[in-house]
């Protein structure tokens, strides 16, 4: 049985840490605020410091570029923040091409970052489905004659051709107009 020094004081208990909750709002949060809080580790894990790089890549490259390619890492030399390597999963074919427009992508990367982060890309072949196009808009659909009568009372030809438009984009949705 191992006995305890007689010398030592006893220790003193903690104080409780009071720490307040953050307060809620009672709305719902847009998904878009919750991934930096969320996915903040796993970037932090590929070198990716801040998640905007992989949130606005096709804005860095373009939407052509963004559909075939994908930033996988950023790494830094040993002790420094700045003229990393980032590497870049891309599909074979578009590969030279990317490889083509490199100091732009350096130089678009760096300033979304806001400093000269980047120095070099690196170039990883790999097999990246595409990301599916956006469906071309429907045409608007046809008026009813009651719409078209209640229209042709209106004097002002421009005040009458966005009324048109309004009620041809109305027509052709279902529930009310999506504000953006």
């Amino acid at each position: 049985m191992a006995r305890k020094p007689e010398n030592v004081a006893p220790r003193a208990p903690k104080a409780p840490q009071t720490t307040t909750p953050p307060q809620r709002s009672g709305r719902a949060r847009a998904v878009a605020d919750l991934v930096p809080a969320i996915g903040g580790q796993a970037f932090r894990n590929f070198g990716f410091t801040q998640s905007v790089l992989v949130e606005r890549w096709e804005e860095v490259v373009g939407a052509q570029y963004a559909r075939h390619s994908r930033p996988e890492s950023l790494s830094f030399p040993r002790g420094e923040k700045a003229n990393g390597n980032l590497k870049v999963a891309v599909t074979g074919a578009l590969a030279p091409m990317l490889r083509h427009v490199e100091p732009q992508v350096i130089e678009r990367v760096n300033r979304l970052l806001g400093y000269a982060a980047v120095a070099r890309l690196t170039l990883r072949h790999a097999d990246i489905e595409a990301r599916p196009r956006a469906a071309p808009p429907a045409p608007p659909a046809e008026l009813t004659p009651e719409t078209r009568s209640t229209l042709r009372d209106i004097a002002d030809p421009d005040l009458r051709a966005s009324l048109e438009s309004l009620a041809r984009a109305l027509s052709g949705s279902k529930g009310p107009p999506i504000v953006r």
